[in-house]
């Protein structure tokens, strides 16, 4: 065994010079496998070099023996890709919404593209989730003010509400305030009365007053027993499912003001197969009738 005297000869005699802070370099070798395998990666890149695209050029690269190329195979398989939605696509361009449904192939497509064209062209107004806000429906659930079959959808997707389509949907409700209709007091009788017909009112006198109030100016769209007219766009008023707001407070603001919420017409804006990929996606998220 070496003593420390020849430990400390070695050491000396055997460092690269570089020392710091009391820590010397040793100048030993690499180990013999490390170098063949570092030789061998040299061998191995020359060879990549030669068979796969590498060196850049001044207007090109090299293209490597085999002519491999990411980006052709890229357009390949989008060609592919395309090759095999066009089938699907001619087939929903040619059917009905009720056949798309009924085809469950086709129905599994549809439903792709239409949560694609969702997130793109709805999610800003509905939300991703189809939860919707203050002002923009719930899609998610079963309440439909212009109705929630798969035609319906459609149309309203479509032509829009309240667009500048000639055949957008379209019934506005008056501002009974501002067209001075009804006064402050008749409009907080009819809020008691619409709260009462969702058990939420407050005051029983006030809602017994503002009865024959609803009668009048309301029954025509809400229907006489509150539950809502589609024909009319009059929305359900004895759920707890409100557009904007069902407090006292924001039904006092619709009666006085009114709403006019509009959607765009997509007729222009999407094609045929998109419209109805969104139509058969729409419907599937739980509230289509």
């Amino acid at each position: 065994m070496p003593t420390k005297d020849e430990k400390d000869t070695f050491a000396a005699e055997n460092t690269t010079g570089h020392e710091w802070d009391g820590i010397a370099e040793f100048n030993n070798p690499l180990p013999r496998w490390w170098l063949w395998i570092f030789y061998a990666t040299i061998v191995w890149s020359v060879g990549y070099w030669v068979v796969y695209p590498s060196w850049p050029l001044v207007q090109s690269y090299l293209p490597g023996v085999l002519g491999q190329s990411d980006r052709a195979d890229l357009a390949t398989t989008i060609a592919e890709a395309k090759q095999r939605q066009g089938t699907y696509l001619a087939k929903i361009e040619a059917s009905d919404v009720s056949e798309i449904v009924a085809d469950k192939e086709l129905f599994d497509f549809a439903s792709a593209g239409g949560r694609s064209a969702f997130g793109l062209h709805c999610s800003q107004c509905h939300g991703s989730g189809a939860a919707g806000f203050v002002g923009y429906p719930n899609l998610a659930d079963d309440d439909w003010l212009w109705g929630g079959t798969l035609a319906d959808i459609q149309h309203t997707i479509q032509y829009g509400i309240r667009s500048d389509h000639d055949e957008t949907r379209s019934n506005d409700m008056p501002a009974f305030l501002t067209d001075e209709t009804l006064d402050k007091e008749q409009i907080n009788d009819v809020a008691e009365y619409v709260l009462a017909l969702s058990n939420s009112g407050s005051d029983a006198e006030a809602a017994k007053r503002g009865e024959p109030l609803y009668a009048e100016n309301c029954a025509s769209c809400h229907g006489d027993d509150g539950k809502g007219l589609r024909e009319m766009g009059g929305p359900r008023l004895t759920d707890a499912i409100w557009l904007y707001g069902g407090d006292k407070a924001s039904v006092v603001k619709t009666i006085s003001f009114s709403r006019k919420g509009v959607m765009p017409a997509w007729e222009d804006k999407l094609d045929p197969v998109t419209i109805k990929q969104l139509a058969v996606y729409v419907h599937s998220l739980g509230g289509g009738e």
